[in-house]
């Protein structure tokens, strides 16, 4: 008997760990807020697992001296829809976000895509007050 519910419960833990459908497996990087030349703006990416985690990190040189600053954070399980935060401890930053196979999306805490000033590039800022935060995520 013991070894039917053995059985049973790795079963179930395999087709649990089958669910998962991640949209893609890997690193993708993504530009939401575009900011401008020379400002030293972080290059943020994601890193999804086979398993579902989702890795968010960011790579920031200071242009004065150079210096790198890195820092990865896990997210959580990857979610159709499912709104993550990201809370980057070095700088106190913390942002909401929900992405697909190909894009990434800043929302609010509730998955409402925002729109904001910052999320517009240096052409853009000359014609809009504000722009959808997303971007494109890059292999």
């Amino acid at each position: 008997m013991k070894k039917f519910f053995s059985i049973m419960i790795l079963c179930i833990s395999i087709l649990s760990f089958a669910q998962v459908k991640v949209p893609f497996t890997g690193h993708r990087s993504f530009d939401i807020m575009e900011g401008y030349s020379g400002t030293g703006t972080p290059h943020y990416y994601l890193d999804v697992k086979k398993n579902g985690d989702v890795f968010f990190g960011y790579v920031q040189v200071n242009q004065a001296n150079g210096k790198e600053t890195t820092e990865e954070i896990n997210a959580g399980k990857y979610g159709v829809n499912k709104v993550m935060k990201v809370h980057f401890k070095k700088f106190g930053e913390t942002f909401f976000v929900k992405f697909d196979k190909n894009k990434i999306f800043m929302t609010d805490e509730k998955g409402n895509i925002q729109n904001l000033e910052g999320c517009c590039s240096s052409s853009e800022s000359m014609d809009k007050e504000t722009c959808t935060c997303e971007s494109g995520l890059y292999e």
